[in-house]
């Protein structure tokens, strides 16, 4: 009965029958919670931990995928430089055998006007001899 008296009071005795001001089950669902507490703390600080490490590793292979990126973009200009300067030299090939062609059929035609030139003087020179 006196229990029920210092209940109504507000007042409640705990298992070491100290008077106390909150029910002992509330006193006890208060510690366990604090304790949860605690724990949810350290599980956030781990989490935070393992976060931060992970954000490290990415940083990481984000640059050396940068990186990487790069040298790709490199070698692809100049591989683009490189055909660009191989279909200048085929043009420049070109050209030449172009003129070369054009050479040709110039000192053809130089080389019959010769043949000729010379067929027609040895002609001259047959009659010539002929007539003595």
């Amino acid at each position: 009965m006196a229990d029920e008296a210092l209940a109504n009071a507000g007042l409640h005795f705990d298992e070491l029958n100290k008077i106390r001001v909150l029910e002992p089950e509330v006193s006890q669902q208060t510690t366990e919670l604090k304790e949860e507490c605690k724990d949810f703390v350290e599980k956030i600080g781990d989490f935070q931990k393992i976060v931060g490490t992970f954000i490290g590793v990415v940083d990481n292979v984000a640059k050396e995928v940068e990186k990487e990126k790069m040298k790709a973009i490199g070698a692809r200009n100049l591989l683009k430089s490189i055909a660009k300067q191989r279909e200048a030299h085929q043009q420049q090939l070109h050209a030449l055998i172009i003129e070369k062609k054009m050479q040709l059929e110039r000192l053809r035609i130089q080389h019959d006007a010769l043949n000729k030139e010379e067929s027609e003087q040895n002609d001259f020179l047959d009659q010539l001899i002929l007539q003595k």
